[in-house]
C-alpha cells in the first residue's frame, strides 16, 4: 500500500479549505435573510431562493437620495417593487439596515440615528426567541421567529412589506382592509420616476356597507370600480376570465380586499400607479424584447372617469354623445349639456309623486355600473321583490338592484345616482320615476314608432338613391383643402376618414397637456382615446406653421394609398375651420429618438433588437421606393420619425414632405428644399435635386445612429469637429471600427455583423448618388453575406457644398424644438 506524502495531504487540506471558504461565501453573498448577527450594509443585498428577486440600496434615476428597496433581480431595466424608506431618503452610503432582537427592523445612518423602522413592537413580540428578516419568492419581506413555523406560515409573520404596498401590486398581494390588525392596504404612486416619495394618485378601497375600489388624484375622486356583485365588479371591463391571472374579492367581516394571483410562475406582471399618466397599468414582462408591455389600464376609457355624466346621467362608450339623461330625467342645464358640459347632470322631467299611485315605480335599465354606493343599503337574503317593496317605502329611495349578479341580496340607493355606464359585466338596476305603466307607455310609443318609421323610410330611400353619391363626394370637402392634387396635376378625394371636432376634442380630454406627446414642425402632438376605446396620437397643425397647409394635404393623399407593415397607420383626418389634424394609431413606445439617446433606456436596444430595427426600416423604405402603387420618396427619415410598438417593431411616420413620383421617375428638382438638418443629401441640400438615393443617404445617417447610440450634429464647419459620419469614417480608416460600436452593445452584439453594418452606412452615405446602393441592394446586404465594396471617403462635413450654396442664393430656416423643418430656395 502506498502512502501518500504529507505535502500532498497538506496541499489537499489547503484545496478543500479554500473550495468550503469559496463555498461559504457564495452563501452569504446570495443569502435571502437578515439576522441579528447579521445586518444588511449598503453595497450588499438579499437575493430571494429562486433569485427572482433582489433588496439592497440603490438610487433611482438622476437622485442623488439612497434608499432601500426591493426589485426583480433578474430584469436589466430595473423595475422596484418596494421601497422601505420612500419619505426619509437616506444621503449617503454608511446606513445598515439592522434587526432587534424585539423583531424590530431598522434603518439607522452613520452615527446611528434612526431613518426609518418597522415600528411593530407588540408585547407578544418579546417572547421572540429567534427573529429574522427574510426575502421571499413571492417579493414580500417578512420578519418572523426563526424557530416557530416556517416561511409559507403567513400566520406567523411577525411583520410583512404586502401589508404596506408603495406604488406597485404584486401577486399575492392583498389591496384593502384588515380590521382586526387595522391596516389599510393601498397603493400610492411614486411622486415622479426618479423620487419614489408618496405622490398624489392613490387607489384604496371605500370601506361601507357595499365597498368598492376607488382611485384618487389627490383628493378628488377620478375613478371608481363599482360594488363588487358575487365573484366580480360591476364596472371593471378586465375582471373577465382571462389566460395571465386569476382574482378574487373577499369581504368575510374580518377582511375586505382585492386579490390576484398569476396562473402561470414563470410570467413576469404586476399592477403599478403611473401618476405621469394617471393611470393604474397593469404590466407584463416580455423576455423576448425586454420590455414592459402593458395589459390594461384604468381608467380605460372616456365613461370610466368618475361621475363624468353628472347626477342621474349614464354614459355609453359607444354613444353620441356618450352621456345621456335616464329614462324620466332631463339635463339640469340643457345649454352646458348641449355643449357637452355634462357636471350638472339631470333632474326628474316628470311629475314624480311619492307613494302615490300611477306617479311612482321602476324603469329596468339592463347591464349597467351599479351607482356609487356610499349612499346605499343591502341585506344579503331579501328578494328582489322584497327589495322592490323597501325602496317604495321611503321616499328618498332612487334606485334598487339584486346584491349580486346571481339575483341574491338586496341594494338599494338614496339621492342622487352617481357614477352610472353601459357595462356588459354590468347588472340590472330598477330606476324609480313617474307612473308605474311605464313598460305598457314605452310599448305603445314603440309600435307609432315602427308605423312612422317605416312610412318615412320608403320616402327617404327614394331621395338617398339621388343624393348618396353627392353626399359621399361632399363629405369630405371643406374649404379649398378637402381636396388633394398629384404631381400630374389630377385632382382627387381624400380617402381617409373623417372625424368631426368635438369627437377628437372629447378625445385629447380638450388637448389636454397631460395628453400631450410632444410638439414637430408643424405642431403639438397629442394621446387620445376614442369613444370605441381605442387609442390614437393626434397631430394638430399650428397655426404658427407656414408650411402646413400643402404638407397636410400631402400627408393624408400619401396616407390614403400606403399600406405596409412597418409604415405607420393613419385612421383619418379633421377638417373643421382653421383646424387640420391628422389621426394616427398610437405606439406606446414613442419614437426611437426616445429610446437611442437616453442615457437609461437605449440600455433596453440590445444588438438583435437595433438589427431588427433596421431591417424593418429597410424594407419599409423598399416598400415606398420601389413596391407602394407610386414611388414615394419621404424626405424626412430620422429617428424622431421612426415610432416603436409594444413589441419595439418600428413603423415609419410623417409623410408631409413626401413626394410621389411616377412608376418609372427615380428623381425630382424642387425649389423648396425640406427636411432635416444633418440627414439631407448633399444633392438635395444644394441644388434641390431629390430621388430615392437622398433617402438611402439618410437610412445611413440613422444606420450609423442606432449603431453608436451617438445623434448625429446637423452642420458643422470646424475641421477637427466632425458629425457623425466624420466619426465613422475616422475609426474605419484606421481599421479600428469597433471604436464606434455603442459601448451599451459590448455584451450582445455580434462583431461581425455590427461592423458589417457600418460598412452598409457608410456606402449609403457616398458623395455621388450613383455611388450608393438602392433600398433593394440595402435588404440583401442586411440580410446575407455577400461580399460588400469597399466605401470612398463621404462628404461629412458638407462644407464644400454648403460655402457653394451660400454664394449663390438665399437661404430661409425654420426650427421648433430641435425638430427642425428646413426650407432652402434651391439654385
Amino acid at each position: 500500500m502506498s502512502i501518500i506524502p504529507p505535502t500532498l495531504v497538506f496541499v489537499a487540506k489547503l484545496l478543500l479549505l479554500l473550495i468550503s471558504a469559496s463555498f461559504f461565501s457564495h452563501i452569504c453573498t446570495a443569502s435571502d435573510s437578515i439576522t441579528l448577527s447579521q445586518p444588511l450594509h449598503d453595497g450588499k443585498t438579499l437575493v430571494s431562493k429562486d433569485s427572482t428577486f433582489e433588496m439592497g440600496f440603490f438610487t433611482p434615476g438622476s437622485s442623488g437620495n439612497r434608499y432601500v428597496g426591493i426589485w426583480y433581480k433578474n430584469i436589466p431595466d430595473r423595475r422596484v417593487v418596494w421601497v422601505a424608506n420612500r419619505d426619509n431618503p437616506i444621503k449617503d452610503n454608511l446606513t445598515t439596515l439592522t434587526l432587534t432582537k424585539e423583531g424590530t427592523l431598522m434603518l439607522l445612518s452613520k452615527n446611528n440615528s434612526l431613518i426609518w423602522s418597522t415600528n411593530e413592537t407588540a408585547a407578544t413580540n418579546a417572547m421572540i426567541s429567534s427573529p429574522v428578516v427574510q426575502l421571499l419568492e413571492t417579493g414580500n419581506l417578512v420578519i418572523r421567529d426563526k424557530k416557530v413555523g416556517n416561511s409559507n406560515n403567513e400566520e406567523g409573520f411577525l411583520w410583512q412589506s404586502f401589508d404596506h404596498p408603495c406604488d406597485t401590486l404584486l401577486s399575492g398581494m392583498k389591496l384593502g382592509l384588515d380590521i382586526q390588525k387595522g391596516l389599510n392596504r393601498h397603493l400610492v404612486s411614486w411622486r415622479h420616476w426618479d423620487d419614489p416619495s408618496s405622490g398624489d394618485f392613490v387607489q384604496g378601497l371605500v370601506p361601507g356597507v357595499n365597498p368598492e375600489m376607488a382611485m384618487w388624484k389627490g383628493s378628488v375622486e377620478c375613478y371608481r370600480s363599482g360594488p363588487w356583485t358575487g365573484s366580480r365588479s360591476t364596472g371593471i371591463f378586465g375582471l373577465t376570465t382571462n389566460p395571465l391571472y386569476d382574482y378574487k374579492f373577499v369581504n368575510d367581516g374580518n377582511e375586505v380586499y382585492y386579490t390576484y394571483t398569476l396562473k402561470n410562475t414563470s410570467v413576469i406582471s404586476l399592477v403599478v400607479m403611473n401618476q405621469t399618466l394617471y393611470l393604474r397599468q397593469r404590466l407584463t414582462w416580455i423576455p423576448q424584447t425586454k420590455t414592459w408591455s402593458v395589459y390594461q389600464s384604468l381608467p380605460q376609457d372616456n365613461c370610466d372617469f368618475y361621475n363624468v355624466c353628472g347626477p342621474n346621467g349614464i354614459c355609453f362608450i359607444d354613444g353620441s354623445p356618450m352621456c345621456q339623461c335616464l329614462e324620466g330625467f332631463e339635463p339640469k342645464s340643457p345649454q352646458r349639456w348641449n355643449s357637452t358640459d355634462w357636471s350638472q347632470g339631470c333632474v326628474r322631467s316628470d311629475g314624480w309623486s311619492c307613494k302615490v299611485k300611477n306617479k311612482d315605480g321602476f324603469r329596468k335599465l339592463v347591464r349597467a355600473k351599479l351607482p356609487n354606493t356610499t349612499r346605499s343599503w343591502i341585506n344579503q337574503s331579501m328578494t328582489l321583490e322584497d327589495c322592490k317593496a323597501k325602496c317604495m317605502e321611503n321616499c328618498s329611495c332612487t334606485a334598487y338592484s339584486n346584491l349580486d349578479q346571481n339575483g341574491v341580496g338586496c341594494s338599494v340607493w338614496f339621492g342622487d345616482l352617481l357614477d352610472l355606464r353601459g357595462s356588459q359585466t354590468g347588472q340590472d338596476l330598477y330606476v324609480r320615476m313617474a307612473t308605474t305603466d311605464i313598460d305598457a307607455k314605452h310599448g305603445h310609443r314603440r309600435k307609432v314608432v315602427v308605423a312612422i318609421t317605416v312610412t318615412v323610410s320608403l320616402i327617404v330611400m327614394l331621395v338617398l338613391a339621388f343624393t348618396y353619391m353627392y353626399k359621399i363626394k361632399t363629405k369630405y370637402k371643406e374649404g379649398t383643402m378637402l381636396t388633394g392634387e398629384t404631381d400630374e396635376g389630377k385632382q382627387e378625394d381624400l380617402e381617409l376618414p373623417f372625424f368631426d371636432f368635438a369627437t377628437i376634442v372629447k378625445a385629447t380630454n380638450n388637448f389636454s397637456i397631460d395628453n400631450k406627446l410632444g410638439e414637430g414642425g408643424f405642431g403639438p402632438v397629442y394621446k387620445g382615446t376614442l369613444l370605441d376605446g381605442q387609442e390614437i396620437a393626434v397631430k394638430r397643425l399650428s397655426s404658427r406653421s407656414q408650411q402646413g397647409a400643402r404638407e397636410f394635404k400631402n400627408e393624408v393623399i400619401l396616407c390614403a394609398k400606403l399600406q405596409h407593415r412597418n409604415l405607420v397607420k393613419v385612421l383619418g383626418y379633421c377638417l373643421e375651420g382653421e383646424e387640420r389634424m391628422l389621426l394616427y394609431e398610437y405606439m406606446h413606445n414613442t419614437s426611437l429618438d426616445s429610446f437611442l439617446f437616453d442615457s437609461i433606456k437605449r440600455k433596453i436596444l440590445d444588438w438583435p433588437m437595433r438589427f431588427n430595427i433596421l431591417n424593418a426600416i429597410a424594407r419599409g423604405l423598399l416598400y415606398l421606393h420601389q413596391d407602394s402603387r407610386l414611388r414615394i420618396i419621404h424626405r424626412d427619415l430620422k429617428a424622431s420619425n421612426i415610432l416603436l410598438d409594444n413589441d419595439m417593431n418600428p413603423k415609419i411616420s410623417d409623410f408631409g414632405l413626401a413626394r410621389m413620383c411616377r412608376g418609372d421617375q427615380v428623381e425630382g428638382n424642387t425649389r423648396r428644399i425640406v427636411g432635416t438638418y444633418g440627414y439631407m443629401a448633399p444633392e438635395y441640400a444644394s441644388d434641390g435635386l431629390f430621388s430615392t438615393k437622398s433617402d438611402v443617404f439618410s437610412f445611413g445617417v440613422l444606420l450609423l445612429e442606432i449603431v453608436s447610440g451617438i445623434k448625429n450634429k446637423t452642420l458643422t464647419y470646424e475641421d477637427d469637429d466632425h458629425n457623425i459620419i466624420g466619426h465613422a469614417w475616422r475609426y474605419w480608416k484606421e481599421g479600428n471600427p469597433i471604436k464606434f460600436i455603442d459601448v451599451c452593445l459590448e455584451n450582445s452584439c455580434n462583431i461581425l455583423e455590427v461592423v458589417r453594418c457600418i460598412q452598409i452606412g457608410l456606402l449609403c452615405l457616398q458623395h455621388h448618388h450613383e455611388d450608393r446602393p438602392n433600398m433593394s441592394s440595402v435588404v440583401v446586404m442586411l440580410s446575407s453575406e455577400i461580399a460588400l465594396p469597399l466605401p470612398k471617403e463621404p462628404e461629412f462635413l458638407l462644407k464644400k457644398v454648403f460655402i457653394e450654396r451660400e454664394q449663390s442664393s438665399t437661404r430661409q430656416t425654420y426650427s421648433i424644438n430641435e425638430v427642425t423643418i428646413s426650407v432652402l430656395n434651391a439654385r
